[in-house]
């Protein structure tokens, strides 16, 4: 049921008006609500009428005073009141397609929708999208927006996504960026197809957007096993890798000295094909880019180094830290750093190499449970296994270690049953690394 109302807030404003789960919202000051964006435009005011429908059919008229950014308390049954609308493009590097057969339906749903851009940081490629959306984008100042560009090219998009009404994006993005839309811009980049010089295009024309698009990341395209019948593309490898690192760097230098950021930053996979130096803190400012692996390992570099010292220095335990090969050097050295502020905390690393979806993914989420438990049921583990939450679907709860579950659908308690060990999750950053060795760490 469209609007129908899954919960509401102790305490707030609908809980006093006596709206309950299984009430129906229908209007907002006169206006029919189609979805989560209405909602949080009409709601921010100070005066507001409301039509709710009861289970049993009746209307409630319901006027509201209140301050203007006060929220009413309400959950909805879906959280953009509204079904999703999915992705219609045919991308030559779309993960999902190279998912194989058999995993759950969730996984194959290709999203696209800019309401979960807004929401829930989602990227979206605007394809789908007509010119009334972005107009209600701007009349409703949803921003910021995060948008998947990938190249500036229109020609070479519409090849790109398979998609005839891909070639706009440019013009979209600087209308936006005109009625002071933030943005936040994604590039997947592709060896021999939009790198080199359709890169330097690229984040040249996205650059003459600043300041309101704010952030520029570009990540390697992930290549998994179960590319049969898609189109062919190659990995980045040390030269090649270097070689984007190279034509970026220049770039930022300019930018550092027009508009002092680098505007542009390629995630840490560049940096570790490469075997290039990670770049300093003051590199990446606020990590706002996380989410696209850009400065994840800096941050975490620097956190173990500046915590460290917060390591309880009594006490014993011992640990095996789950990890995929990317990061695999990074948390050995760290474990190291442990092991040395406390000699009696015995500190492991496992490097679990993808068979699942193959071994040129390397990162630690898109690690599967059954490749974890088939490389380390026969080994010797650590009185806890501590494995990093990107592993796990995105949303879970962390007290129900039943739906906290792996891309292949296996959960932490089975896990733990394979392992025969206490599995922790942990936010793999450095002060959450450090806050869970020293809560398990026991006493002599």
């Amino acid at each position: 049921m469209k609007n129908e109302i899954v919960a509401v807030q102790k305490g707030s404003i609908a809980d006093e008006l006596e709206i309950e789960a299984g009430d129906k919202l229908l209007t907002i000051n006169g206006q029919e609500v189609k979805d989560i964006i209405d909602y949080k435009f009409l709601i921010a005011d100070e005066n507001i009428k409301m039509e709710i429908e009861k289970p049993n059919g009746d209307i409630w008229e319901l006027e509201i005073e209140k301050d203007y950014d006060d929220k009413l308390g309400i959950d909805f049954k879906e959280s953009i009141m509204d079904k999703p609308k999915s992705c219609h493009n045919k991308c030559v590097f779309c993960f999902i397609d190279q998912l194989p057969k058999g995993m759950r339906d969730t996984l194959y749903f290709k999203d696209d929708d800019s309401r979960l851009a807004f929401l829930q940081g989602n990227f979206v490629t605007m394809t789908n999208m007509s010119d009334e959306d972005i107009d209600r984008i701007i009349k409703y100042r949803i921003s910021p927006i995060n948008v998947s560009v990938h190249t500036t090219n229109g020609e070479l998009r519409v090849k790109m996504t398979n998609n005839r009404f891909a070639s706009n994006i440019y013009e979209r993005l600087k209308k936006l960026a005109k009625a002071g839309i933030k943005l936040n811009c994604q590039i997947v980049l592709c060896p021999g197809i939009n790198d080199n010089e359709e890169l330097i295009k690229t984040i040249e024309d996205l650059y003459k957007l600043y300041p309101y698009m704010e952030n520029l990341a570009v990540v390697p395209v992930g290549i998994t096993k179960y590319r049969e019948g898609l189109y062919h593309l190659d990995t980045f490898d040390s030269d090649s890798a270097k070689h984007q690192l190279d034509i970026v760097n220049k770039l930022q230098k300019k930018y550092i000295d027009e508009i002092g950021t680098p505007f542009v930053r390629l995630s840490d996979e560049f940096y570790i094909t490469a075997n290039e130096k990670i770049p300093d803190s003051s590199f990446y400012e606020e990590y706002k880019q996380l989410e696209d692996g850009v400065g994840v390992i800096r941050l975490f570099r620097d956190t173990i180094s500046s915590d460290i010292n917060k390591l309880r220095n009594s006490g014993h335990g011992s640990f095996t830290l789950i990890t995929g090969e990317s990061a695999y050097l990074e948390i050995e050295n760290a474990a190291s750093k442990i092991h040395n502020k406390n000699r009696n905390i015995n500190i492991d690393v496992k490097k679990i190499v993808n068979d699942f979806f193959g071994s040129t993914i390397t990162v630690s989420g898109l690690i599967t449970g059954k490749d974890i438990i088939g490389q380390c049921k026969n080994e010797l583990l650590g009185k806890y296994v501590i494995i990093p939450n990107t592993m796990l679907r995105k949303g879970y709860e962390p007290g129900g270690q039943d739906e906290q579950i792996f891309l292949d659908d296996i959960t932490v308690s089975m896990l733990e049953q394979q392992l025969n060990r206490k599995v922790v999750v942990c936010d793999y950053t450095g002060e959450d690394f450090i806050d869970t060795i020293n809560d398990l760490i026991e006493e002599e």
